[in-house]
């Protein structure tokens, strides 16, 4: 049997082929394949040698900037929105891990001469809900408006359950004689805010309510608009305190009810 060693193998034109050199086959120039065949594992270095496919399936292909892995595909995204006005209860959608809940407390109500209501608190919060399957939700209600001399009703208190909270916002009238109400602080979130503060007795009167992380109160009245503030006591963003009305014969509006939304993530 005879044996035939040679250095390289190139075609007619001596550019293209293999050098052979202590076991190592190197391709002189560029080498193009229709198809390879391996009959056994490949070796090499994790910079040039893609991972093993086997079990990751789903997956893609990424790196650091000096190796190649597969990693998961992400499936965080948002789900779902609740908006809650009412007292309900929260029930976990599937495959929600996830929520970002706010709480606003309902508003203080005014009264007559321009005393108007505080703003209820807010919180603001991040929960993991991977052992959570429902909770409860109450929405404080807004504080009721009354004439002048009376006392504003104080907002009802907000709440997602056990875990955060927010206060309503008092009435005019109530913390000190003839003063605007005093807004309320929120608790238990990662973020908690007080409302704003209502006005106080004003000469010209029709004063108007404190603002609540959502906005602001309705507008103030004037005399040939009756009690203006008062007959369009809803147009207030959630949680704002009640506007006063214009002098001593005119009705404060009402605070405006509280809110608690939920964002749902996957």
């Amino acid at each position: 049997m005879s044996t035939l060693k040679v250095a390289s193998i190139r075609d007619l034109s001596g550019i293209g082929g293999f050098t052979l050199a202590s076991g190592n086959i190197t391709a002189n120039g560029t080498l193009t394949c229709s198809g390879i065949t391996i009959n056994g594992n490949i070796t090499g270095s994790s910079a040039q040698i893609v991972p093993s496919v086997s079990g990751q399936s789903g997956k893609f292909l990424t790196n650091n900037g000096s190796s190649m892995s597969w990693t998961s595909v992400s499936s965080e995204n948002i789900n779902s929105m609740n908006v809650y006005t009412g007292g309900s209860t929260w029930n976990r959608p599937s495959g929600v891990k996830y929520i970002h809940v706010r709480v606003q407390g309902g508003g203080g109500g005014a009264i007559g001469h321009g005393e108007s209501g505080g703003a209820g608190g807010y919180s603001e919060r991040v929960l993991d809900v991977n052992n959570i399957s429902s909770v409860g939700i109450s929405v404080g209600g807004g504080g009721g408006g009354t004439w002048y001399f009376g006392h504003g009703g104080d907002g009802g208190s907000s709440s997602f359950g056990p875990y955060l909270s927010a206060g309503g916002g008092h009435g005019a009238n109530r913390n000190n004689q003839h003063s605007g109400g005093l807004g309320r602080n929120g608790s238990g979130g990662n973020l908690n805010i007080w409302g704003g503060g209502g006005q106080s007795h004003a000469a010209h009167g029709g004063g108007t309510g404190g603002a609540s992380h959502f906005g602001g109160s309705v507008a103030a009245g004037w005399p040939n608009g009756g009690n203006f503030s008062h007959n369009h006591q809803d147009h207030a963003a959630y949680g704002a305190g009640g506007s006063g009305g214009h002098f001593h014969g005119f009705r404060g509006s009402n605070g405006k009810y509280g809110v608690v939304t939920v964002i749902n993530y996957k």
